[in-house]
């Protein structure tokens, strides 16, 4: 039997990034006040209404968007949907397009338009709120946007043709929210950014992330920051010394390499040498000991021949990250490489150089865990699961990285800090108990 759908509710279907996520935790919000239900993310969408928050950056996202999109316009053509309305990054790309492709869509809506929805639904923005959010995401963390848009010149990168130019949110504005957001039982923050290493250059002149970070650190009640997407060129080293100084900043940084070999790093357009990685992640590691670097490697590039991909594997292995993620190249339409190159990397040759690097991380992983053991480290418990609890150390942050799987041995309260010995590793998690 066919369920209707439930009246005044919303279902939000948030694909891609963290930075989505915020605005879809801003929409929501919206709509609650407004007096709808919302269900986020369900695995059995049943609203009037539903809402899709699309990613256009890449190849195999634009085409889960995509499918998704098409999986609602046919419910919508069965009668189980009344509305349905898209946002986000595609739809800011590519909104001509889908609307000839897909009129079963009322509305579609780009990055920053998305508050029309609001008004199309016959309600009003609520500007008291503008910056208050229904979180998707656990009670006790939530993802900070500390900017828009992106300044670099990447010659495979679509996001500025989507986002525009960096455009960073006011430090007082950042404050408030993370004010807010700890009177609502915010522990953990996980700062995000296209790029944070650019943060205040637009409006201040100079590169304010590390007094951003200081003030945000100096909140009664913020226990732990992470920072995300980093770029590497013109890093603000003085980051460093607010992360050594500041207990709640966590030793965990993710910057975004991409490759070593100088000749591949020209032609991406990265603005650093080899030379000056090295010296970066030299400079990290002694300023900062132990902290633990995320990174992403881009395989299959136009023009990556098998010396360059010799060198990267030889650096991966000698500089052993502690996070380390590697993704082929997807060519991508009006970026440089577009204009400029083909795509001339045989697919398969992309997949068998990124699993060969993923192959060698696996390894590193392990080691770099196993070291772990009989440690004990101060652990956030995320959720219970039949076996384990589930949390994380000052080094893994939500969904990217391993977890601490927590003998059940005594009652943990979820969002609640714990010292956890570890006992056991395994190449992303490591297994431990509350003493």
């Amino acid at each position: 039997m066919k369920q209707s759908a439930i009246k005044n509710r919303v279902d939000v279907v948030t694909l891609g990034c963290s930075k989505n996520l915020v605005d879809s935790e801003l929409l929501m919000r919206q709509l609650i006040s407004n007096g709808y239900t919302l269900e986020h993310d369900s695995n059995n969408p049943r609203g009037e209404i539903a809402i899709i928050n699309t990613c256009g950056f890449i190849g195999d996202a634009k085409e889960e968007s995509v499918n998704t999109i098409l999986s609602f316009a046919e419910a919508k053509n069965e009668n189980r949907l009344k509305k349905l309305y898209v946002m986000g990054c595609l739809s800011e790309r590519y909104r001509e397009e889908l609307q000839q492709e897909i009129p079963e869509v009322d509305k579609f809506y780009g990055k920053f338009d998305w508050r029309g929805i609001i008004a199309d639904l016959g309600k009003s923005y609520n500007n008291d709120l503008q910056f208050d959010r229904s979180l998707s995401t656990p009670s006790h963390y939530a993802y900070l946007k500390i900017s828009e848009g992106c300044n670099r010149t990447c010659s495979y990168c679509s996001i500025p043709l989507i986002t525009g130019k960096y455009n960073s949110r006011p430090i007082e504005e950042i404050v408030e929210e993370v004010h807010r957001l700890v009177d609502s039982g915010v522990k953990e923050f996980q700062f995000i950014a296209q790029d944070l290493t650019y943060y205040g250059l637009d409006i201040y002149k100079t590169m304010k992330l590390p007094e951003l970070v200081e003030r945000v650190a100096d909140i009664k009640g913020v226990d732990w920051i992470r920072l995300h997407y980093a770029y590497p060129a013109h890093f603000p080293l003085d980051l460093l010394r607010v992360m050594r100084e500041r207990d709640n900043v966590c030793k965990y940084l993710d910057i975004a390499l991409q490759h070593i070999s100088d000749r591949m790093l020209k032609i991406m357009r990265r603005n650093i040498t080899k030379q000056q990685t090295i010296e970066l992640i030299n400079i990290i590691r002694e300023e900062v000991p132990r902290i633990h670097l995320r990174t992403t490697m881009m395989v299959g590039h136009p023009g990556e021949q098998e010396k360059d991909f010799d060198e990267l594997i030889d650096f991966v292995r000698e500089y052993r990250f502690e996070r380390l993620g590697a993704f082929p190249y997807s060519h991508e339409e009006d970026t440089y490489n577009d204009k400029n190159y083909i795509d001339d990397v045989d697919a398969f040759v992309k997949q068998d150089r990124m699993n060969r690097i993923m192959e060698i991380q696996e390894g590193i992983s392990l080691s770099i865990n196993e070291t772990k053991i009989g440690e004990t480290f101060k652990v956030i418990v995320d959720r219970e699961d039949p076996n384990f609890y589930v949390g994380r150390t000052q080094f893994d942050s939500p969904e990217v990285d391993g977890e601490v799987l927590i003998n059940k041995e005594r009652k943990l309260n979820i969002g609640d800090f714990y010292n956890v010995t570890i006992e056991s590793a395994y190449p992303f998690d490591i297994i431990g108990s509350v003493k």
